[in-house]
């Protein structure tokens, strides 16, 4: 392992009164120097991660099969269209053993679910005890779109910042660990991306009329998303801003996230809960 991970994400917390034009989308100064400098760079780097995101994945599920109280991990990924986030999901998830990782990618509201308070549908869909869990747009979605297209009034939007913090302070005493990913793309760069959406047939799925919509906005968009990071930014449950215009670059800050994550947590493999010697004499004359 380099010794650069610790200086790459330290470069990705938001820092107080952020304002997202300061930060990079691509090539940021900060990028360490013994980072991964291309793509070809950052594949391998993966490939030395994937081995390492495996095995503790797997020990924080061992941890909740034998029954013990296992803590969760819940990746919390936010951006605007084509920022990348499903690409985080194959590509950095993709790695970890399927029955570990529970996906939701969160739509507008159901009848139902407006019926209830916002974070009702979010509460319903929280990891148990040794899965990471991986939201694909959350509850920072009704201080986003909900601010910038009027669904809510400004004293609901005003009011709901501080039941996000209260919420995710919660997450800790429940023992789920939150990565919050905002992966910052560029105006420029989102066109690039909708423009070959529209050009390949193969892409034509992933396009939607509201994409463009929601490009007019963007400056609105842009507002929103500095107010909720500095509203919900705090130590227990830090925003890390990742540059995305280049994918590569994106997910490799992902893993490192994630892994860092899942040191931190350390989750041990869990004692047997039979006699291993009779076990294994059991099995020998059984052979």
């Amino acid at each position: 392992m380099s010794a650069y991970p610790a200086s790459l994400i330290q470069a990705l917390r938001a820092e107080p009164g952020l304002k997202l034009s300061d930060r990079a989308t691509k090539n940021p100064a900060w990028w360490p120097k013994d980072a991964p400098g291309d793509k070809n760079a950052a594949e391998k780097r993966l490939e030395e991660l994937a081995p390492l995101l495996s095995d503790l994945q797997e020990q924080l599920f061992a941890a909740s099969v034998s029954g013990g109280q296992a803590p969760a991990v819940l990746l919390i990924l936010q951006g605007m269209d084509t920022a990348g986030k499903g690409g985080i999901v194959r590509h950095v998830l993709g790695m970890l053993d399927p029955q570990g990782v529970e996906h939701h990618a969160f739509k507008a509201p159901t009848k139902e679910e407006a019926a209830h308070d916002f974070l009702w549908r979010i509460t319903k869909e929280l990891p148990a005890g040794g899965l990471v869990g991986v939201f694909d747009r959350s509850h920072y979605e009704d201080v986003l779109v909900a601010k910038v297209k009027g669904f809510a009034s400004p004293e609901v939007i005003e009011s709901r910042y501080g039941k996000i913090v209260d919420f995710e302070k919660q997450l800790i005493e429940q023992n789920i660990h939150p990565i919050k990913v905002m992966l910052h793309i560029s105006r420029e760069e989102q066109y690039e991306r909708l423009s070959e959406r529209l050009e390949r047939t193969d892409k034509h799925w992933k396009y939607s009329p509201g994409d463009v919509d929601d490009r007019l906005l963007w400056d609105g968009y842009q507002s929103a998303y500095e107010t909720a990071i500095n509203r919900t930014d705090n130590q227990s449950a830090p925003w890390n801003i990742v540059p995305a215009d280049q994918k590569w670059k994106a997910r490799l800050c992902v893993a490192e996230l994630l892994l860092a994550t899942l040191e931190r947590i350390a989750p041990q493999w869990p004692e047997a809960t039979f006699d291993v010697v009779k076990e294994k004499a059991r099995l020998e004359a059984a052979k």
